[in-house]
């Protein structure tokens, strides 16, 4: 199995043939997995899959069925409460109950591990939470009760509790989990350069596979009770394996843009859109959410439109890349407006390379099909069915 990141130092974390689960049965057997200092590793697959079993089992909250799991180069199982604390700190998505404790109060407790047996915070204690907190958004708000923070916020501060423990290993399940969109991207990026500057393993779980092809260096994919496929996310993001993880048609998800789509309508093309450069997108989805089928062309397959088209339309007529369209991509375009209602061009203007998708509007007004600019114009036209 091959891995997304290359590295000369030695493992921060081992997994070797580890089973997982609550009972003597297995949810997830043959686990065998090397994350490196540096290294942003994540989980993903389906609700149930054993993605966060795995991550309560590598913190030491579960013990493993089978197999070892090694820290640092040490074996978890032999490594006391207190060094594991140092070494390794985790976030789930369960929130600790408070009572009369600000969201500093909260962060503070990464720093137990360092002080004495009264819990006592020196400078140094104080100016890695100062930094933890300001890094994560939080330190704003340090005073306030944190069981009266919103979701959001008492992510950012659990966050920032994690990271102020110093780890060599962090564990974070969800930890987009709660946080808006900028907020997702702002937290991502902050993991990715605390795992770089601070040479820090980090090995997160994801619903969000998008944010996952963005910020894993190596993707493991949990299914089945098995976590056998692992890669780059080049490798890993394709059609037919992620389709495969999660029981979804192969078009459902468009490996280019790292999404997923709903399903396209299945009967056959009642309308024909005209496209090219980024123009038809807006009226693919239009006619999508109204559940109207459609076919598409001339197209490119590696232009935006074709790409798209691939995963919405009923039928897509393509031109070679890079290549003019031509007469017989024409010909094969128009038996495919014979049979529609009507044609959508999307376009103001045709470029050089695809002028001659002209002719299929004349041939549509020719036919005596009306032609429109926009979908939601064909839809305002078109009479109500049933």
């Amino acid at each position: 199995m091959s891995g997304g990141t290359m590295s000369t130092q030695a493992p921060a974390l081992e997994i070797d043939h580890v089973a997982i689960g609550h009972s003597a049965r297995p949810l997830v057997r043959d686990i065998d997995l090397v994350v490196h200092p540096g290294e942003v590793l994540v989980l993903i697959g389906p609700n149930g899959s054993g993605k966060t079993t795995l991550l309560r089992t590598i913190a030491g909250l579960l013990v493993p069925l089978a197999g070892t799991i090694s820290i640092c180069g040490t074996p978890a199982a032999t490594m006391s409460p207190r060094d594991r604390a140092r070494t390794v700190a985790a976030l789930f998505t369960e929130r600790p109950r408070t009572e009369l404790l600000t969201c500093k109060d909260i962060v503070e407790a990464g720093r137990y591990p360092y002080t004495g047996r009264f819990g006592i915070l020196g400078e140094k204690d104080e100016d890695e939470v100062k930094r933890c907190m300001e890094a994560t958004g939080c330190w704003t708000y340090r005073d306030r009760d944190f069981a009266h923070m919103s979701d959001g916020q008492r992510q950012r501060a659990l966050i920032a509790r994690a990271l102020c423990q110093q780890p060599r290993v962090l564990i974070l399940d969800e930890p987009t989990s709660y946080l808006d969109i900028r907020a997702q991207l702002d937290m991502l990026g902050l993991l990715r350069r605390y795992a770089r500057e601070r040479n820090v393993a980090i090995i997160a779980s994801l619903h969000d596979i998008g944010l996952a092809q963005k910020a894993a260096d190596t993707v493991v994919c949990i299914h089945d009770g098995a976590a056998d496929t692992q890669g780059s996310p080049a490798e890993v993001f394709c059609k037919p394996r992620i389709a495969s993880l999660y029981g979804l048609e192969p078009t459902a998800y468009n490996d280019t843009f790292g999404s997923f789509e709903l399903e396209r309508a299945a009967s056959a093309a009642r309308v024909f859109v005209v496209a090219g450069g980024g123009t038809g997108a807006t009226c693919f989805r239009t006619l999508q959410r109204a559940s109207i089928p459609f076919a598409a062309g001339v197209l490119h397959r590696h232009d935006v439109d074709g790409m798209l088209a691939d995963s919405l339309a009923a039928h897509v007529v393509y031109a070679k890349d890079l290549e003019p369209v031509d007469d017989d991509d024409i010909e094969r375009a128009k038996e495919q407006i014979a049979h529609c209602e009507a044609l959508i061009c999307c376009p103001e203007r045709f470029g050089t390379i695809c002028a001659c998708n002209a002719k299929l509007v004349e041939y549509a007004r020719a036919l005596g099909m009306p032609v429109y600019p926009t979908a939601e114009a064909y839809l305002a036209a078109r009479p109500h069915r049933s």
